[in-house]
């Protein structure tokens, strides 16, 4: 059998970290196993779905190198969750409803003032036909809702293990909204079983859900999936998802972030393994197993991703990169690597070493810097120059520590900090320095 998952977006947004920790888990998943990867694109929702956010979704996820074998749209199927329907019908397991949403609030705050939980009362099972062309003839129109039977949900999941739901604990689920487009109950049902997932691997806030819709896959004559919630992130600030309080893909990868630090953070977060960099993906793959999941929040920390991004980097050669710093070589790319944060740090450092410089250097320094012209090592120069000339310095100077370097450093550079002078005094070459030195 070939296992096949899918993930499955709303295009009514950009991609956040946390569906794409879901949409990773599901790939290291099959990739493990050798099956296909489904990208179904969730677009029922006409009004706020758009192509420009569908394009994003798919350069994020190609970005991130998660790539899939195949793919599908809600918005090209709507004739396939309506024979679905009518196939309820016939069962008598999809009944019309006329409460408006105001009704149904008040039946709500009813039954939590009695303690009750609050679920659908099913009075409309009990309309009668002139009852319901009556509410009709007022302008009407009616939901319909899955009735459920009443049973015991169960299945082995592969990250909570053991679970058990009762039908009487739940409301009977709107499947079709009163325009007639099917909710996500029905047209996930419907597309997982038809598109064969074996495997359906989301967040634990849809644990209720896939009881509703384990009846569901059995009413429409389909094999029902293996399942697998994974337990939420979240921040300091309290709950992730992928429309609140996430970070945007997009923002994190004009920040600089590298791709393979974001897969490598939440292929482990909420695991118990520990977080490493990785600069490819196949270690990941090897050691995905969901009993390696706990079921406890996991915490996302944007500073932790900025660790993992800098580790990274500064392992990176410069094949990795040169496509995305066209101006440079692979020399200075080796010079400033190990002083970066993000690559778009790299660009900064061209533009110092290649650009025009304030040094902001005043009073006494700017003497003691010009003066350090006459101890400049002849060319060519190479790592070994920056300390022959400190060395020479010092002989001539009652300066040292830091009133000795940080002048120098910012005559050459404009700041205090950054690459070793040692490597960036090859690149800037003796001209140059000269010419800096003199302020």
């Amino acid at each position: 059998m070939t296992i096949i998952v899918r993930f499955a977006p709303s295009p009514t947004g950009y991609l956040h970290v946390g569906n794409v920790r879901t949409a990773l888990v599901n790939w290291l998943f099959v990739r493990k196993a050798g099956g296909k990867f489904l990208l179904r694109i969730d677009d029922t929702d006409t009004e706020r779905s758009k192509t420009e956010y569908t394009d994003a979704i798919k350069q994020d996820l190609n970005w991130l190198g998660l790539t899939w074998d195949m793919e599908a749209h809600q918005s090209q199927r709507f004739d396939r969750y309506a024979l679905a329907a009518e196939k309820l019908r016939a069962q008598n397991r999809l009944y019309a409803c006329y409460e408006t949403p105001e009704e149904l609030d008040v039946q709500r705050k009813i039954l939590a003032s009695r303690g009750l939980p609050p679920i659908y009362n099913r009075a409309s099972l009990k309309l009668t036909d002139e009852q319901k062309a009556k509410y009709e003839s007022e302008g009407r129109r009616p939901h319909y809702r899955f009735l459920l039977n009443d049973e015991e949900m169960t299945w082995n999941d592969l990250i909570r293990g053991p679970v058990s739901m009762r039908a009487t604990t739940m409301s009977d689920p709107v499947l079709l909204r009163e325009d007639g487009v099917p909710v996500y109950t029905l047209a996930s049902v419907v597309d997982d079983g038809e598109l064969a997932a074996t495997h359906v691997i989301r967040g634990e806030d849809h644990v209720s859900n896939t009881a509703v819709q384990i009846q569901l896959f059995e009413a429409l004559g389909f094999s029902v999936p293996e399942f697998a919630h994974m337990a939420l992130l979240k921040t300091k600030e309290g709950e992730l998802s992928k429309r609140i309080g996430g970070n945007d893909i997009r923002m994190l990868r004009d920040t600089g972030i590298m791709p393979m630090a974001i897969n490598s953070l939440l292929a482990r977060i909420g695991t118990s393994d520990a977080v490493e960099a990785f600069s490819d993906m196949q270690p990941l793959i090897d050691q995905f197993d969901f009993k390696r999941f706990g079921r406890a929040p996991a915490n996302y920390d944007v500073a932790e991703l900025q660790k993992l991004n800098e580790k990274i980097l500064h392992q990176l050669p410069f094949a990795a990169v040169k496509d995305q710093l066209p101006e440079m070589d692979e020399s200075f790319w080796l010079s400033v690597r190990a002083n970066l944060k993000a690559l778009p740090e790299a660009q900064t450092w061209w533009d110092i070493v290649h650009g025009k410089i304030d040094s902001g250097l005043t009073g006494d320094d700017i003497g003691f810097v010009q003066s350090t012209i006459d101890q400049l090592p002849a060319a060519p120069w190479d790592e070994q120059t920056y300390d022959t000339w400190l060395t020479a310095v010092k002989t001539t100077t009652s300066r040292k520590g830091k009133e000795l370097f940080l002048p120098i450093r910012r005559a050459l550079t404009g700041i205090d900090h950054g690459p070793e002078l040692k490597k960036l005094l090859p690149l800037l070459g003796r001209e140059k320095v000269i010419e800096r030195l003199k302020v």
